[in-house]
Formats: structure tokens, sequence, C-alpha cells
């Protein structure tokens, strides 16, 4: 019965978290499709949704034919042919892996919050490039900055609790390598067409100059990002159920307990015997 709600939540998780941005960005130009044909919408779309959608089915061998099936069906409806081959595999091939991902946190979602750091990060930086010179702009992408990171900590918990916060240390470093490399993958991309030596530099310039400016940039976000996952946290773990007790061996009942009634006689004590007189 859970998959009766699990699977709709699934395919609205997949198309909301990887195509509503790209879908609302259309609209005012009038299109009525949803998948835009660009590699690192499709890629990272795809995979985040994918994550989300693994998280809620939690079972790869239902995930995986699931988002295959929505993704298809999700590029059929939007009116493109089957001549984007190559789009279409990646779209695939990244919902599938954010599928896998998402369902191994059955019982541990730190991976799933791991794989999800990339897109998070890639989307709180898009307003960067589409405000260059709007006058709240540190604002917005700090809140985005803080939002990202304040759900991956949060999704790093969601099933086991605080059994999960020691990896926030591990998990916060490489929210911040997100940045760097999305920062040299569009580098990667602007730099297509010159030697492989040009790209490589263009890729690890804009890779290790990411840092410093996110970090002087942004600190005071990331802390308020950690301390709004510590309530939420501490939220999501009041609603958990109570974890079931340990198996008890030996509970100190006695035997009577596991034998049946026609075996009672076997603890009770023996009457003792008269002896009568011997007649004469």
């Amino acid at each position: 019965m859970r998959y009766l709600w699990s699977i709709p939540a699934a395919v609205v998780a997949w198309f909301v978290a990887g195509f509503a941005p790209t879908y609302l960005k259309g609209l005012p130009a009038g299109s009525t499709t949803f998948v835009d044909p660009r590699v690192d919408l499709l890629v990272l779309g795809g995979f985040t949704g994918g994550v989300l959608a693994g998280l809620i089915v939690a079972r790869v061998r239902i995930a995986t034919p699931l988002v295959l099936v929505v993704a298809g069906g999700a590029w059929w409806l939007s009116g493109y042919d089957l001549s984007g081959k190559g789009l279409l595999a990646l779209l695939l091939v990244a919902s599938v892996a954010g599928a896998f991902f998402g369902a191994l946190g059955i019982r541990s979602t730190v991976l799933a919050a791991f794989a999800l750091s990339v897109p998070v990060a890639w989307y709180a930086l898009r307003p960067a490039g589409e405000l260059q010179d709007w006058r709240w702009l540190w604002q917005l992408n700090g809140l985005l900055v803080a939002m990202g990171l304040t759900i991956v900590l949060y999704v790093a918990c969601w099933r086991r609790g605080w059994r999960s916060a020691v990896y926030w240390v591990p998990l916060i470093a490489f929210y911040l390598a997100s940045f760097a490399i999305v920062a040299g993958l569009q580098a990667v991309s602007a730099a297509k067409g010159k030697s492989t030596d040009e790209i490589a530099n263009a890729g690890t310039d804009a890779f290790f100059d990411a840092f410093e400016p996110v970090l002087r940039e942004y600190w005071p976000w990331l802390t308020l990002a950690v301390l709004l996952a510590i309530p939420m946290v501490a939220l999501k773990v009041r609603a958990l159920p109570p974890p079931p007790p340990p198996p008890v061996v030996d509970d100190g009942r006695t035997n009577d307990a596991v034998l049946s009634d026609d075996l009672d006689w076997i603890d009770r004590e023996e009457p003792k015997r008269r002896l009568l007189p011997a007649r004469r």
C-alpha cells in the first residue's frame, strides 16, 4: 500500500526538481516545452529528480524503471523527436544514476545528501548569471546558498537523525567544493573549441579560484544555514517513531511460559506418601 502514494509523489518530485525551473524560464517566451535542449539542464535536472524519486520510493528495482518511463514520457510529451538521441540518453542516464543514489538511502541518506550537493550548488548560482546588476544580488545569492546547505544537512539526517550529524563536516566541505566544480564546468564549457591545454587550464583555474570568493562572501550565510539545520533536524527526530526494543533472549520467565498444559506436572512437587500400617 505504501507504493500507492510513494510512486506518484516520486513522479511529481522528479518533474518539479528537475524541470520546473526550466519550464518557468521558458514561459515568458511563449514556450510550451519543458525540456530545454541543454546538457547541463538535462544532466543536473534529471539527476536531482532521480535522487528525490529514489528517496521516496526507497527501492532500486522500482525507482530505476520508474524514472526511465517518466523521463522518456516527459521527453515525448515535450514535442522533441527522437533525433536528439544523445540528449535523451543523457537524460535517462542521469535520472537512473540519481534514482540509484537516492534508493541507497533506505537506511542512511548521507549518500543522497552528497549526491544532491552539486545540483543544489548549481541552482544556487543561477541568479548570479541572470541578475548581474541587481541591487540585492548578494542577499539573494546568500539566501539561496544557505537554503541549499540547510537542505543538504537536513537530508543527511532524514532517516537516522542525529547519528548522521557526524558527516556534517565532510558534507559542508563537499558542498563548498561543489561551487568550485560548477565553476570549473562552466569554464570548460566556455572554452570549447580551444586546445586541450587551454581548456584544462581554464577549468583548473576556475576550480581553485572559486573557493576564496564563496568563503569570503557567504560565510555568514553558511553559519546561518548550520544554525537553521539544527532545529530542523531536532523537530524531525521528535517526529520519528521510537526505535524498536532489542530482542531479549532470556527475560526471566520460567519454563511454564513455554510448556503446554499437559506438561505442567513436571514442575509440580510430588506429594508426600503416607504409609499405612500393615494388617496383621
